[in-house]
């Protein structure tokens, strides 16, 4: 096992022994270095250096046991307690943790400065977006703050390493790793109360992946008892239900306590070598562990925990008792313990001192050369008192940031404009400096290496007198075909996808042409869906996951918004997973059936592209753009297309559709209608309608809402016809305020407007079963012609009437 620290002060305590006691003593030592390091960050929140502290104290023991059976190759897919096997396995560095402490986007090796404290991360693609070998590193999946959140992908990644053994196809992957790569998840025993971590449990069971999925218990969920959180006040005799049988199915229960440094060497070492070998998952129940320094620096458990718990808590402390069982079996004295402990603290205390000095050292050379400009403005203005009050505002920030010097310096610069004072060096400075805080703080929420979907070259389609007519729905079945046999590295999965084809029949017959281990059925369980396509898609696997009805992905919403969304951004570049997350809406019937929430993913997906094609082919043209990209995406099929009749290009597995490209559909010379997905056709029809009574309406595709026109298509057609109508089928303020917004915003349309521009979508509440149900709740061809005319009617009040 690779260590984090060669001190020559720690050597020379632990030199003299053999190799096993070697091992030991800097297990202890790595132990009271990220004890230290808990503390001194605790310190560091509460003198104002630092906004907030969470860490992993009271776990250390059983971290630098779970160390020592993590292999190259293998995938940590934890949460925020895990500093200690971070440190344990080389992974972070003193330095770069305080870094984060700091929020110093120059030196947070793990975000960027993005994340909070023991948010960890570890670089998975280079600089150019290419996968780096996998097997060779130690891989850390990027952690997120909410409670069982990491679930998803854990599943994911392990799934990766079943397929990595199982399909042949894969045998040349350059990721491939035979399945030796386990992945290690961590969890607090509080979040194995959430709906996700049981999910996850059974599809591990069910799946039979390599997974070790570790508890580290200790008693509370902040301030509630697990009385309160888990039957039988035990994850492990809760799950009892899972164990093993003697056909191997289900999952294997170990439990040992956090102090038994001994204990939980061997058993993991045990588990851990049979999960490898086998694929069958693992629970390991880390029981009576505490915390020390409580939940985190937002308050002392003390305020909840009663003095005898507290004492047992002190009594019991991990470390404490690793050093009494190193000295009772005589592996080293009392006073070389100690010395270890006093060389630990100067250790950090060195780290956390130049992860500081390396943070404010730049943000004095910033305020020093922000200074020279306000000074020399200052000067050769008389030295008006309204500059030097708001310049000392800076003095009274204890420890300011280049964000502090921008508040000020911008402040300053809109009293010199009002006063019409010129002040370009200023101005200047400020836009140098937002520019280097807009790069830190907003960049890489997409791709913008060459597999950028918005770089994939276009392919118009081509079609032929001989160009097939088909259904909707065989035009995506042959493109499906097509693209798995351009891509081994492709699977598809969801409910109902395999045998059955998919309930539209998109795959059907393509899981008994490639094979049950590339397209296969899934239980009813959105979040380990999606989690699957995580996983998969951060090894190098490209992933179709099936939700079977839009409606369906709210179950799925938190690992989509809170995991994929936000994983290049939340590594500042260093990971990605490129999932195509496939499903079908808008209109068919009843509640439950006709969904169409699109503000809700425009508000909660960004980071991922939101592709809503009119039909089957511009469907297939998305896909085979999104195919060979490294972003992620969301399609949305139009769900009563399936049997609509469409010509099939000729070349349907090469075609491309960019996404971003509007497309005027009809044009027209009166007003422009902009939809997408259904409720497109039912515009192209109220325009036919209105054509016969001399009424040109131009029609306008966005085909995808994330990104929008980005070649400005709205714009151009509104300075034609100054009036503009949006209409879809989302809730009002939903899919059709974004439209308007970003026109507004981006395509600056307001100027070229003749009357207001109008929306249109469903009623607030949702559709209702059968056909009046849909009539009255969902727009409508005669809804648009009486949107149409009731705005021509503003224009020239003789010749349009108002209708209803």
């Amino acid at each position: 096992m690779e260590n984090l620290i060669t001190d020559a002060g720690v050597d020379q305590f632990i030199s003299g022994h053999e190799p096993y006691i070697r091992e030991v003593l800097h297990d202890f030592w790595i132990c009271c270095v990220s004890r230290e390091a808990s503390i001194m960050v605790r310190r560091e929140v509460l003198t104002g250096k630092a906004k907030f502290g969470i860490g992993g104290s009271g776990k250390e023991v059983a971290q630098v046991a779970m160390a020592r059976s993590f292999k190259k190759g293998d995938f940590r897919t934890g949460y925020y307690r895990d500093q200690t096997f971070m440190f344990a396995i080389g992974a972070a560095d003193l330095e770069s943790y305080f870094a984060q402490v700091y929020a110093d986007s120059d030196h947070d090796r793990f975000s960027g400065g993005r994340q909070m404290a023991s948010h960890f991360a570890s670089p998975l693609i280079d600089d150019k977006g290419e996968f780096t070998n996998h097997k060779e590193t130690f891989n850390v999946t990027a952690d997120i703050s909410s409670t069982a959140g990491q679930v998803a992908r854990g599943i994911g990644v392990a799934l990766a390493s079943q397929k990595f053994r199982e399909v042949p196809e894969l045998a040349d992957h350059p990721l491939n790793d035979q399945g030796e790569g386990i992945s290690f998840f961590t969890i607090g025993d509080g979040s194995t109360s959430e709906g996700p971590f049981w999910e996850m449990m059974n599809a591990a069971a069910v799946m039979k992946v390599p997974m070790a999925v570790n508890v580290w218990d200790d008693g509370y969920a902040i301030s509630v008892p697990k009385k309160y959180q888990t039957v039988k006040e035990s994850i492990s005799r809760a799950l009892e239900g899972f164990l093993i049988d003697e056909n191997k199915n289900g999952i294997r229960i170990y439990t040992a306590k956090a102090w038994d440094y001994p204990g939980l060497v061997e058993m993991y070492e045990r588990a851990v070598s049979k999960i490898r070998e086998e694929h069958i998952p693992a629970l390991i129940h880390v029981m009576d562990m505490t915390q020390p320094l409580g939940h985190s620096t937002s308050g002392s458990h003390e305020r909840y925990k009663s003095a005898e718990r507290l004492d047992w808590e002190r009594q019991n402390d991990c470390i404490l008792k690793f050093g009494e069982w190193i000295i009772e079996n005589e592996l080293a004295s009392q006073d070389e313990l100690d010395k270890l402990k006093e060389e630990a603290t100067k250790v950090v205390k060195k780290a956390k001192n130049a992860a500081w000095e390396k943070m404010t050292s730049r943000n004095r050379r910033d305020k020093e050369s922000f200074t020279e400009v306000v000074r020399e403005i200052y000067r050769s203005n008389g030295e008006p008192e309204s500059i030097k009050e708001k310049y000392d505002k800076l003095g009274q920030i204890q420890f300011p940031k280049l964000s502090h010097i921008i508040s000020v310096g911008r402040k300053i610069s809109h009293d010199l404009a009002l006063k019409n004072i010129n002040h370009s060096k200023l101005t200047q400075w400020l836009q140098d400096k937002m520019a280097v805080l807009d790069e830190q703080i907003s960049s890489n929420l997409y791709s913008d290496t060459a597999h950028s979907p918005l770089k994939i070259p276009e392919v118009k389609p081509t079609f032929t007198e001989n160009s097939p007519v088909l259904n909707g729905y065989e035009i995506l079945n042959q493109f499906f075909e097509l693209s798995f046999e351009r891509y081994p590295e492709l699977f598809a999965f969801g409910e109902d996808i395999g045998k059955l084809g998919d309930v539209n029949q998109g795959f059907a017959g393509l899981q008994k042409k490639f094979g049950e281990h590339r397209i296969f059925d899934t239980g009813i369980r959105e979040w380990t869906i999606v989690g699957q396509a995580i996983g998969m898609g951060m090894r190098g696997l490209k992933t179709i996951a099936e939700i079977q009805y839009l409606d369906y992905v709210i179950y799925a919403l938190a690992p989509l918004s809170d995991d994929l969304a936000t994983l290049r951004y939340r590594t500042d570049g260093m990971q990605m997973s490129a999932p195509i997350i496939r499903t079908r809406g808008h209109r068919l019937e009843g509640i439950w059936h006709s969904g169409s929430p699109m503000g809700m993913l425009l508000n909660s997906l960004k980071g991922m592209h939101l592709c809503v094609p009119r039909n089957m082919v511009q469907a297939a043209g998305m896909y085979n753009t999104l195919l060979q990209s490294d972003d992620p995406a969301i399609v949305i099929e139009v769900l009563n297309g399936y049997r609509i009749k469409e010509r099939r290009p000729d070349n349907l597995g090469e075609f491309t559709v960019p996404l971003g490209q509007a497309e005027t559909i009809r044009e027209g010379t009166d007003l422009t209608v902009v939809s997408y997905g259904a409720t497109l056709w039912i515009a192209m029809k109220a325009a036919e309608y209105l054509e016969n009574y001399g009424i040109s309406i131009e029609v306008i595709d966005v085909q995808t809402l994330m990104p929008f026109d980005t070649e400005g298509l709205i714009g151009q057609s509104v300075k034609k016809t100054n009036r503009v109508l949006f209409v879809d089928e989302d809730v009002p303020g939903g899919g059709t305020a974004y439209m308007l917004e970003r026109t507004l915003s981006e395509q600056n349309i307001f100027e070229y407007l003749e009357i207001p521009p109008r929306t249109f979508s469903s009623r607030e509440h949702r559709p209702a079963y059968g056909d009046d149900g849909d009539y009255t709740t969902k727009p409508n061809s005669e809804d648009v012609v009486m949107e149409v005319l009731n705005m021509l009617h503003q224009v020239n009040p003789e010749k349009y009437p108002v209708v209803i």
